[in-house]
């Protein structure tokens, strides 16, 4: 009667508790008993995660090209059948987007104990030549695959030059402008990552100023559908300057003026021929 209501909750409910942890805590003090506790848990979560409802059997893996799909498999942490609990699909994800030719995946465990992998690949749209080699590089200048030779991907459209891939959409759309001259397109060379200028077969060129390059390239493609400009003995059209266009004539034009004008001819390489009187 004479304790309050606080020493009555002491009584009633600490001093229990105290004395159950005060066992716990005797009972835990021993090594091996904290050894066994320690097993026993281990082999309960083991039995759980062992369970047929959480095995993963098989992996399907949809739309990766062999190599990918190859990489793909390797990458699997554990060999199947194993827990779906050993399977981080979080962090199997992050290393398949690591692959430069994987654009999107979606992993999940479908019933039946199915890893289940969809790929979505990046398609090649462009070689770029650089210092180091060829690479294939998709719409937005990611890179997709390295190749050994140009022989490999003839289907594709050639950049050259430092910093090409960073402007590949736009180089793109070049290549789609060039309509007529598309047969004699060997490549676009960027220019001091600045400017493009198209290349074609026998050595002409068509130099793009670094503003509105695709609508210059359309001026000249609409030139050489009225006029056959690039039909004629012409080495280089110069849009540098849209408002001062500039057309460098080819050798033999140039040569038929000179000897007109009793000048010395020139050489394949634009240079004065020796004169050998």
């Amino acid at each position: 009667m004479w304790l309050t209501p606080l020493y009555r909750r002491v009584l009633r409910v600490g001093v229990p508790a105290f004395l159950l942890a005060m066992s716990v805590g005797i009972w835990m003090s021993d090594e091996d008993r904290r050894a066994m506790l320690h097993e026993g848990i281990a082999g309960l979560v083991d039995k759980v995660q062992s369970r047929e409802e959480f095995q993963v059997k098989m992996m399907t893996i949809e739309g990766a090209s062999p190599a990918v799909d190859k990489a793909l498999r390797s990458m699997l942490p554990v060999d199947l059948p194993a827990s779906s609990f050993d399977i981080d699909l979080t962090a199997l994800r992050l290393q398949v987007m690591a692959l430069d030719a994987v654009e999107k995946i979606e992993l999940r465990i479908k019933p039946g104990g199915i890893l289940s992998a969809v790929v979505t690949e990046r398609q090649p749209a462009v070689l770029w030549r650089h210092a180091r080699g060829i690479e294939m590089l998709d719409k937005n200048g990611h890179r997709v695959a390295g190749v050994t030779s140009r022989e490999m991907r003839p289907d594709l459209p050639i950049i050259t030059g430092d910093g090409a891939d960073q402007v590949t959409a736009e180089a793109l759309a070049l290549i789609d402008a060039a309509g007529p001259v598309l047969p004699r397109l060997r490549g676009l060379q960027r220019q001091g990552e600045r400017r493009w200028d198209v290349v074609l077969d026998h050595g002409q060129r068509i130099l793009l100023p670094e503003v509105d390059a695709l609508r210059a390239l359309e001026h000249a493609i609409e030139l050489q559908r009225s006029d056959d400009l690039l039909g004629r003995d012409i080495s280089v059209i110069d849009l540098r300057d849209p408002a001062r266009p500039v057309v460098r004539m080819g050798v033999d034009a140039r040569n038929t003026i000179r000897g007109a004008r009793g000048l010395p001819l020139l050489g394949p390489d634009g240079q004065v021929l020796a004169n050998d009187g």
